[in-house]
């Protein structure tokens, strides 16, 4: 079964604009060196997402996919609450690699930011192209994300690490994901869960992790949900290889179908992106 990881990150340090990386020492050491495609942990086709904010990370990931056929596309960032913005998103789509958006709400202090900050111009340009929009969340942004799903019905969203869930305090998310998987065109990312996970669930993780994935499977179905491995800001909790091997054991119960879907066909159909 030919994988499509839907959330792999790549960067070069010395390009100077991952922020959340800065200083020294502490738990994000292990992360401060480049991570290039040459250093990826498999050969699988691979949708890049932004990890800075700033147009410069977009062209940079673009110019990575177009040398490398397994870059199926690029997720990037461009503020939505520029003027330029509407531009700024014409100009990347003119490489078509460049798949959506993803503003990082989860570092912005606002949490309304999504429902009053972009720009309408911004929004109807993303439509109009054809775009998509990742939503890097946490738990406070589950109501605001559902408000601007139904305001923007026509909008493909997909919920990036389902959220960040808390494993042990999910009712309040199970609420939210609920309301969000009433819309049609919202999907979620199977992905950076385990680093979430505090160190004794990580030593034994399929429970929690079933906590979070049989609901994710009973609210949006095999058909919308979509595998990430969120590289390499997983390997702060586990390796690749150790992802894969609890992913297989989450679905296994699954049809081949639906496993297909989960581990590819569903990002490619989402994204339009190539695959297989």
């Amino acid at each position: 079964m030919r994988i499509l990881d839907a959330h792999r990150h790549l960067w070069r340090l010395d390009r100077g604009d991952y922020r959340w990386l800065a200083g020294e020492g502490g738990a994000l050491q292990p992360l401060r060196r480049d991570f290039l495609p040459e250093h990826a942990p498999d050969d699988a086709e691979v949708i890049l997402v932004q990890a800075a904010d700033s147009l410069a990370e977009t062209e940079f990931l673009l110019d990575l996919a177009r040398g490398n056929p397994r870059i199926k596309g690029v997720v990037g960032w461009v503020d939505l609450a520029s003027p330029e913005a509407a531009e700024d998103l014409r100009h990347l789509t003119a490489d078509p690699k460049f798949k959506g958006v993803r503003p990082m709400l989860q570092d912005i202090a606002r949490t309304d930011w999504l429902l009053t900050a972009p720009r309408p111009e911004a929004l109807a340009t993303l439509k109009a192209l054809g775009l998509r929009f990742d939503a890097l969340a946490t738990e406070r942004h589950l109501g605001v994300l559902e408000a601007f799903a139904a305001a923007h019905p026509d909008l493909p969203l997909v919920i990036d690490h389902a959220a960040k869930p808390q494993p042990g305090e999910l009712t309040a998310w199970r609420a939210g994901m609920a309301a969000l998987a009433a819309h049609p065109q919202v999907h979620c990312k199977l992905s950076g869960l385990l680093t979430e996970f505090s160190p004794e669930q990580r030593r034994d993780p399929l429970p929690a992790l079933h906590a979070v994935f049989d609901p994710l499977l009973e609210l949006f179905g095999a058909e919308r949900l979509i595998w990430g491995s969120d590289w390499p800001v997983l390997t702060l909790a586990a390796s690749y290889e150790d992802w894969l091997r609890l992913t297989e054991a989450l679905l296994r119960d699954l049809s081949l179908a639906e496993r297909a879907g989960i581990l590819g066909a569903n990002a490619a159909r989402f994204y339009g992106a190539d695959h297989g």
